[in-house]
């Protein structure tokens, strides 16, 4: 049932009474007011995600683990380091791919955006790991969004079992490091962020515990490399798809070579912050796709939103697909048009690719760093030939073509 044109609907779904926000000012306000509402996540959700990840701590918890983890990840000076290394490996990977003929594209992405994050928390290279881990995660992903069936042969069973072989290898390095520590073998020059969270302490001296930790590396992890990896390939196949937003595109980074000092090797910081219509092809493709469908709140008391009593209890799930392929906001929703972007500053709650409020996802900035700069890389010397340029996409556990988008890249 819908109220009026506020963009609330009444359901019953997991279980509980439950309200769907679907405009852009109610899904505003269920994000940002955390005085009455709190996550809501499904428990099926929380039980492969961890309890004691951002889907399951208190408030409290939340901000303090998120001031923690932010600054090493989306701060200036971290986001500066990390441009040498997303740029080694972005330029690696792309010479392979044009020498290995038929690629599942998408699958190669993912590879690529895994083996960063694995790097900023971990600081390993190791490709047996990173392979395995990459496989375990795949399977978690797709029991998020299935049935929550425990049973064999159904997504979710599979998940539950990903996620006890994700905590036995973290255990195992969090033990190593421990070892390491008490036997007083020299530490890296450079922390990484396993080290920081075994370091840290709140004001009274407690330290992180171990299920802690890992439900912390299992989320951060998990979101650090999916949507990235999607984001890439559809930005690549809808410019592909758009020709003058192509050359457009490609002319920008054209021009950001062009006018580098000479003796300057490799990109900025502050060249990818001069990538103003690559930035609008990245957005566009962020609203067009909508990685992250929904996200899950519960109000903690009664609350009156947009004139609507929300009971303390229910379920609040906010759409952000609904927001995002709004005609009255977005004209023509499903066309890709980056100039869309030119000159405008989204207003509140129309654009939610990362979520809103203190639980916007706290990897934002570094995700958009390595899509522009894989983007900058492919513009500048590859194009895309998709084997099956119509194939049939598919929409669970994330939006893509069946074939993983089977594809030769090409040197241009």
């Amino acid at each position: 049932m819908r109220f009026g044109k506020t963009g609330i609907y009444k359901a019953f779904m997991f279980g509980n009474p439950s309200i769907i926000v679907t405009s852009p000012e109610t899904c505003r306000i269920v994000l940002t007011d955390d005085e009455h509402f709190k996550p809501g996540w499904p428990l099926s959700t929380t039980e492969l995600i961890g309890r004691k990840s951002f889907l399951g701590i208190s408030y409290e918890e939340h901000k303090r683990l998120r001031r923690l983890t932010s600054t090493p990840i989306n701060g200036h000076e971290a986001l500066s380091c990390y441009v040498g290394y997303i740029e080694d490996l972005v330029i690696i990977a792309l010479d392979k791919w044009s020498r290995m003929g038929e690629i599942e594209f998408l699958t190669q992405l993912r590879k690529l955006t895994f083996r960063i994050i694995m790097h900023i928390f971990l600081s390993s290279e190791s490709e047996p790991v990173m392979e395995a881990l990459e496989r375990e995660y795949t399977m978690l992903n797709y029991g998020v969004r299935a049935m929550a069936i425990n049973l064999p042969g159904f997504a979710y069973h599979g998940a539950l079992k990903a996620r006890k072989r994700l905590v036995a290898v973290f255990q195992s390095i969090i033990d190593e490091r421990r070892t390491q520590r008490r036997d007083g073998v020299a530490v890296k020059a450079k922390k990484d962020m396993m080290d920081a969270l075994l370091d840290v302490e709140d004001e009274n001296g407690r330290k992180l515990s171990d299920e802690e930790i890992i439900d912390i590396l299992v989320m951060y992890l998990n979101a650090g490399h999916e949507s990235s990896g999607h984001t890439m390939m559809w930005a690549t196949v809808l410019l592909q798809h758009h020709p003058e937003f192509l050359q457009k595109a490609k002319t920008e980074q054209e021009e950001i070579v062009k006018n580098r000092p000479a003796g300057q090797k490799g990109l900025t910081l502050r060249e990818i912050r001069q990538m103003n219509y690559l930035s609008q092809v990245v957005d566009e493709t962020l609203r067009w796709v909508t990685f992250s469908l929904v996200v899950f709140r519960e109000a903690t008391k009664d609350v009156t939103v947009n004139g609507y009593i929300i009971p303390k209890g229910w379920k609040v799930l906010v759409w952000f697909r609904a927001v995002h392929l709004d005609p009255e906001v977005w004209p023509e929703p499903m066309k890709f048009n980056p100039s869309r972007w030119d000159d405008l500053t989204p207003r509140a709650g129309t654009f939610l690719p990362f979520g809103a409020g203190s639980h916007l996802c706290p990897g934002n900035d570094l995700a958009k760093l390595e899509i522009l700069i894989f983007l900058h890389y492919f513009l500048l010397n590859y194009r895309l030939e998709r084997v099956n340029p119509d194939c049939v996409v598919q929409y669970l556990p994330h939006r893509r073509p069946k074939d993983n988008c089977l594809a030769r890249i090409r040197r241009t």
